[in-house]
C-alpha cells in the first residue's frame, strides 16, 4: 500500500547490474533500465535477487533492431483447435515455431513493480538525480543522501484466477459493501452484415453466410500500452475498407449469399471473443448459427508482406474432409483469381502446415467449416514486435512528410495506406464471388485515402477532424492526442472497439432523413424497417461558415455483443476450454522521486525525536502537577468586596 522504495540505479550497460546485485552498499535498489537491456535474460537475473526493490524501464528509440516480443513463441497455445484429439502433430506449435522471437517475459510472474517510461524528459530527471547523488566518483561510494524512487502498484488479486475470482464471489455473497479483488477481461465484438437481418430471432436455417473476421485488441508487458500495428490495426482497417468497398457495389443486396463483418475482442488473451461468440452460436443467442456459416475467411497479419506476398493458409485437417476439401479449394481460388491485376501476389501454404493463431480456430473447434486466414508471413511471424510496445506506426512502416499541418497528415496516403488498400480490394472482390455475384469485379476498389485516414486515427491521433465527425456528441471524450492503444477493458467499452464501431456504421451506412427524436427512438416511427437497423445520431462536420456542427442520421447494420469468456459464465474458473485472464484491482499507479538519509542519520533523527518527546511529556506533566503554584494571582487568596 505504501509503496516500494530503493536506491536509484542506472544500468545502461550489463555491467552495471554488478552494482545492484553484489557490489552496492545501499539496498535494495530501484533500477533504471535502458530498453534495448530489456530482454528476458536480465530480467531473469533481477527477479532472483532481493536486492532490487522496483524497475523502471525507459523505452528504446528507435526499437531495437534484434526486435521484442514479451508474448509467447506459441500465442494462445492449448485454446486453438490443435490437441491431442485434433491433429496432434500440430499442438503446441510442434510443426511451426510462430513466434520465435517471443522471450514469455510477459508471463512471468515479477515480485517488485515494473513501470515504463515514455516520457523522455521523465527520464531524463531521474537521471540526472542520480548523477547529482547516487554516482560512484572514481570507484568510491557514493554518500548520503543518495536518490530514491518509490513505486506505487497495489495490487488486490493473489495467484490465480480461480483464488481471486473465489475471493471476489465470496465478497458479494457475504458482505453487503463487497471488495472485489480482480475482475474478468471483458468487452464487446462488433459485427455487422451486408445485407440486414433481424437481431431479435434466428435467420433461416437454409441462409448461407460468409464470416469475414479480424482481431482489433492486442497488448505489451504494460498495463494499456497496446499499439498492436501489426497485430491488429493493419488486420481490421484492411477489413474496414474491404467492407466500404463491397457495400458501394450496385448488387449486394441481390446476392446469394450474406456476408458477416466480424470484429473479434479480446483474442489476444486466448480467444475471448471469437470463443463467446462460439458459445452464444451453440446457445442459441445469437441470430446466426454455426449451421448458417458457409465459409470464414479471417485476415491476421498483413502489413509486412515480402515482395507483395500474402499466404493463404488453411487447415490441413478439416482438409481431409471430402465434404470440406472442394469447398476450401473454391475459396482459395476466388483469393488467387482476385489477386490478378492487383499488386498482391497470393501464394498458398503447403497443405502439411497447420493454420497460424487465429480466430478461425475456435470455430473449428465447434464445427468442421471451410475456411482459410490471409497473412503476410508463410511460417513464422514477419513482425518482429509481436505483443510488444514498439508494434507502433513506424512498425509497418508508416511515413510522412515533414511540415505537414494534422489535417494534410490525416489525408496523406502513405505507401503503407495504399498496399492495404490493395489487399482490401483482393479480399472484397473475392467475398463478391463467393456471395454469388456474377458481375464484373474490376469496379470493387478499396479507397487509399480511407485507409490513411483509419491508420492515422487507430494509430496516431484519435482526436481527428474525421473521427469527431463520425461520433456521438457524448462520446467525444473518446478522442485524445495521445497514442491510440488497443488494449481489452474489465467493466466497460473500450475505446477502440466503439470508434471501430462507428467507422464501420459510417463507411457501410446510409445517411437517413430523421430527426434527432426519431433517430433516438426509431420504434416511434412508421419505418417498417426499423428492426432490421440500427441508427446513430453523429455530431458531423463543422459547417464551413460557423463554428457549430451539422449532425444527421446514420442508418446501419452494425451491433455490439458480448466479448467475455463462457467461463465466468458458467463459473469454471479454471476452464482449459475458455480463457481465464483476469486483471487485479488497484487503488493508484504512481511514482515520486526524492532524497534519502542514511541509517544513522535517520536512527539518530529517530532517538533525537524521541528524547524529546520524553523531555516535553515530563515538561507538561510537571507543569500540570505545579499548575495551581505557576498559573494562580498574588490576590486569589481573600475574597474582594465592593
Amino acid at each position: 500500500m505504501s509503496g516500494d522504495t530503493g536506491v536509484i540505479h542506472v544500468v545502461e550497460k550489463e555491467q552495471d547490474l554488478k552494482w545492484v546485485l553484489t557490489d552496492g552498499p545501499h539496498p535494495p535498489y530501484m533500477v533504471l533500465l535502458e530498453g534495448e537491456l530489456f530482454t528476458r535474460e536480465l530480467m531473469l537475473q533481477l527477479k532472483g535477487s532481493s536486492r532490487i526493490s522496483g524497475l523502471a524501464v525507459a523505452i528504446s528509440k528507435p526499437s531495437p533492431a534484434q526486435g521484442f516480443s514479451p508474448g509467447l513463441k506459441c500465442p494462445n497455445d492449448g485454446f486453438g483447435v490443435y490437441s491431442n484429439n485434433y491433429g496432434p502433430q500440430y499442438a503446441h506449435c510442434n510443426w511451426t515455431v510462430w513466434n520465435p522471437l517471443g522471450n514469455g517475459l510477459a508471463y512471468e510472474d515479477f515480485n517488485f513493480p515494473i513501470f515504463l517510461l515514455e516520457d523522455a524528459n521523465e527520464t531524463q530527471v531521474i537521471k540526472q538525480c542520480y548523477q547529482d547523488h547516487n554516482l560512484p566518483q572514481n570507484g568510491s561510494v557514493p554518500e548520503y543522501p543518495l536518490c530514491a524512487m518509490q513505486l506505487f502498484a497495489h495490487m488486490h488479486a493473489v495467484t490465480n484466477t480461480v483464488t481471486c475470482m473465489r475471493r471476489s464471489s465470496l465478497q458479494t455473497a457475504f458482505s453487503l459493501n463487497p471488495e472485489e479483488v480482480c475482475d474478468a477481461l471483458s468487452d464487446y465484438n462488433v459485427w455487422s452484415t451486408l445485407k440486414p437481418i433481424n437481431t431479435s430471432s434466428k435467420i433461416d436455417p437454409m441462409d448461407e453466410v460468409i464470416i469475414v473476421a479480424t482481431r482489433i485488441d492486442s497488448h505489451s508487458f504494460f498495463w494499456n500500452v497496446a499499439p498492436g500495428a501489426e497485430s491488429a490495426v493493419a488486420s481490421f482497417v484492411t477489413h474496414l475498407a474491404a467492407a466500404e468497398a463491397l457495400h458501394k457495389v450496385p448488387d449486394v443486396q441481390k446476392l446469394p449469399r450474406n456476408i458477416m463483418f466480424t470484429f473479434f475482442q479480446g483474442e489476444t488473451f486466448d480467444y475471448i471473443g471469437s470463443s463467446r461468440m462460439v458459445y452464444d452460436m451453440q446457445m442459441d443467442k445469437f441470430p446466426i448459427r454455426l449451421d448458417n456459416i458457409h465459409s470464414f475467411l479471417e485476415l491476421s497479419q498483413v502489413a509486412l508482406r515480402n515482395s507483395s506476398v500474402l499466404w493463404v493458409h488453411t487447415d490441413p485437417v478439416s482438409r481431409r474432409n471430402e465434404s470440406i476439401q472442394p469447398q476450401v479449394k473454391t475459396l482459395v481460388e476466388a483469393l488467387i483469381n482476385s489477386s490478378m491485376g492487383a499488386n498482391v501476389t497470393l501464394q498458398e501454404v503447403s497443405q502439411s502446415q497447420p493454420l497460424p493463431p487465429s480466430s478461425f480456430q475456435r470455430f473449428l473447434r465447434a464445427k468442421q467449416i471451410p475456411g482459410v486466414v490471409l497473412a503476410d508471413h508463410r511460417t513464422s511471424f514477419q513482425n518482429r514486435y509481436y505483443q510488444s510496445m514498439y508494434d507502433t506506426a513506424e512498425n509497418i512502416l508508416m511515413k510522412y512528410p515533414e511540415g505537414l499541418s494534422p489535417e494534410e497528415t490525416l489525408d496523406y496516403v502513405t505507401d503503407t495506406a495504399k498496399s492495404l488498400a490493395e489487399v482490401a480490394t483482393v479480399v472484397a472482390r473475392a467475398l463478391y464471388q463467393l456471395a454469388g455475384g456474377t458481375g464484373n469485379t474490376s469496379a470493387i476498389q478499396a479507397d487509399p485515402r480511407m485507409v490513411s485516414r483509419m491508420l492515422y486515427g487507430f494509430l496516431i491521433k484519435t482526436n481527428n477532424s474525421w473521427f469527431q465527425s463520425i461520433i456521438k456528441q457524448d462520446l467525444k471524450g473518446l478522442l485524445g492526442d495521445e497514442l491510440p492503444q488497443h488494449y481489452i477493458a474489465v467493466t466497460t467499452l473500450v475505446n477502440t472497439t466503439q470508434l471501430v464501431q462507428y467507422v464501420l456504421a459510417n463507411l457501410t451506412g446510409t445517411v437517413v432523413n430523421f430527426t434527432k427524436e426519431e433517430c433516438l427512438n426509431p420504434e416511434k416511427t412508421p419505418n417498417p424497417e426499423k428492426e432490421m437497423y440500427v441508427y446513430t445520431w453523429v455530431q458531423g462536420s463543422r459547417d464551413p461558415n460557423s463554428t457549430s456542427r451539422v449532425p444527421f442520421c446514420v442508418q446501419s447494420t452494425v451491433h455490439l455483443t458480448k466479448a467475455a469468456s463462457p467461463a465466468f459464465e458458467l463459473k469454471q474458473w479454471g476452464s482449459t476450454e475458455y480463457s481465464t485472464w483476469t486483471e487485479s484491482r488497484w487503488k493508484d499507479i504512481r511514482a515520486r522521486i526524492f532524497l534519502v538519509a542514511s541509517k544513522e542519520l535517520e536512527i539518530i533523527t529517530l532517538v533525537v525525536g524521541i528524547a524529546i518527546l520524553i523531555l516535553s511529556l515530563l515538561a507538561t506533566y510537571f507543569i500540570n502537577a505545579k499548575a495551581h503554584v505557576l498559573f494562580s494571582s498574588p490576590g486569589d487568596g481573600g475574597a474582594v468586596a465592593y
